[in-house]
């Protein structure tokens, strides 16, 4: 009687997840064609300070929360593309339903996508990852760091390396074609400070191509060289009582696919040169893949705002430099890698569009993430980029605005399994922080963000897991912060 009671006074989201969960565990033992995977889990947080602890929301697509105690209950189903096949199909629906946290219930991903030979096709909201960066361990890649919630779009393209023909293998290219929307008008309008900026029905459009040479069963030593870029276009903008129509069709669309100038009117005392919010990455690896259980990869990623960054105009300062090593099979370390980001330099402080009065143009100033218009590199108030630079969910003036995109600096990952049952990660931030050229921090703050985790994977409870893990903030920047995470969660096979 008294779990009839405690279910009941649950919302109506989180008891709708939770009785999915039990069916899904109900249906696992039935017998037929194992095609449909799922995942059920249960993941509460408990802190102390200012938040929850740093990476104990960020790079959790958009399901972390810095309000202390928070926590979600999540169901899902999956059915994934046959790599192997000619042609295959596959699907998504994940919800999840939460507390102390941007919503109370989200449609994390729903989509359908399929496959024929190389060309792939997904239309919906689907977990995507950045380029190079290792999910569990890096900081997080520069443009999709798996940070935000995820975006729903129609994506065409190339999803994994396909081979150049006639070239045994030694040459390979993928990349895609998106567009689609961003989901948080709600959030923005219920969130955001009265009178400052906010956005709203916000178009989306990415594009990307990635070039790979090598062929590691041949000789170990394989690069990669890519280009990301990605627009916010289109809808509508508020600021301080004045709206912005910013449009919708199908020029918007053109120009967000070959950015191009503007005349269109902005806010008072603001300047775009560009249709939209446009933003990308360039991505270098190299990677020595040996035919045995080790592996190095050094990758390189460059962050751009406009086409100073973009060409070798004003030189390439800023970036992220990153080294993934996997080592022989030993109890203790099976994976290490180590970043080093600077966006401290943005083309320099110094900003001038040419004009009768000054007709030098200089391209300073760049301003990472951020828009004059466009609420930033955003979504649910959390960083589509890189989380070192500072969420706006954390600013507790309710601007959506990133205050800390000037950054040095330093991050470690680690994981390991030191039994076959049991794995472990370890994750170390320490950053120096300047703010922006336009609000410059008073004093240089200091920011150290560290996590130990460990998952039990039991093979006598055959896809159960449970997950515990504490996790610490010092400094100014994020203030002091202490506190613990655990999930307990299933996964499995339905069978038909």
């Amino acid at each position: 009687m008294n779990l009839y009671i405690k279910f009941n006074s649950l919302p109506i989201p989180t008891r709708l997840i939770l009785m999915i969960i039990i069916a899904m565990n109900i249906s696992c033992h039935a017998s037929g064609n194992d095609s449909i995977r799922y995942l059920g889990e249960v993941r509460a947080t408990f802190s102390g300070g200012k938040n929850t602890p740093f990476w104990l929301v960020s790079n959790l697509q958009g399901l972390g929360s810095p309000e202390k105690n928070y926590g979600y209950v999540r169901g899902a189903l999956f059915r994934d593309i046959n790599k192997e096949k000619r042609f295959s199909w596959g699907g998504g629906i994940d919800l999840a339903g939460a507390w102390r946290s941007s919503s109370p219930f989200y449609i994390h991903q729903l989509y359908g996508e399929v496959k024929y030979r190389s060309l792939g096709a997904m239309l919906g909201s689907k977990e995507i990852w950045g380029e190079f960066s290792n999910p569990k361990l890096s900081s997080g890649n520069l443009l999709y760091s798996g940070n935000a919630m995820p975006i729903p779009q129609l994506r065409l393209g190339i999803f994994d390396y396909a081979n150049f023909w006639g070239t045994n293998g030694w040459f390979a290219v993928k990349g895609y074609i998106s567009y689609g929307m961003f989901t948080d008008s709600g959030w923005q309008r219920s969130w955001a400070e009265e009178g400052s900026k906010r956005t709203k029905n916000v178009m989306y459009h990415s594009k990307g191509l990635w070039l790979r040479g090598g062929n590691s069963s041949k000789f170990p030593l394989t690069g990669e060289i890519g280009i990301e870029m990605a627009t916010q276009f289109g809808g509508k903008a508020y600021k301080n009582g004045e709206s912005l129509d910013l449009g919708h069709g199908l020029k918007n669309w053109f120009k967000a696919f070959f950015p191009s100038t503007t005349k269109k009117k902005t806010f008072l005392g603001e300047q775009t040169s560009v249709e939209g919010n446009m933003v990308g990455a360039y991505n270098i690896a190299l990677s020595w893949l040996p035919q045995s259980d080790w592996s190095i990869k050094a990758y390189f990623q460059h962050y751009f705002e406009d086409h100073s960054q973009m060409t070798f105009e004003y030189g390439w300062k800023d970036g992220l430099w990153g080294v993934e090593a996997q080592l022989p099979r030993n109890p203790f370390v099976t994976s290490v890698v180590y970043e080093f980001l600077c966006s401290k330099d943005q083309t320099g402080a110094v900003n001038n569009d040419s004009s009768d009065k000054i007709p030098e143009q200089v391209s300073g100033r760049d301003n990472y993430y951020n828009h004059s218009i466009y609420t930033g590199w955003q979504h649910w108030g959390m960083g589509i980029g890189n989380p070192l630079a500072i969420s706006p969910i954390y600013n507790h003036n309710h601007l959506i605005t990133f205050l800390d995109t000037r950054i040095v600096a330093h991050h470690f990952g680690i994981s390991g399994s030191p039994h076959p049952e049991i794995d472990y990660r370890i994750l170390l931030s320490f950053s120096r922080n300047w703010g922006t050229y336009q609000y410059p921090l008073a004093e240089v703050l200091n920011n150290f963000n560290g996590l130990f985790e460990v998952t039990w994977r039991p093979k006598k409870f055959k896809g159960w897991f449970a997950s515990a893990a504490i996790a610490g903030d010092s400094g100014k920047l994020l203030g002091n912060s202490f506190g613990g995470m655990i999930t307990i969660g299933k996964t499995g096979w339905i069978s038909f």
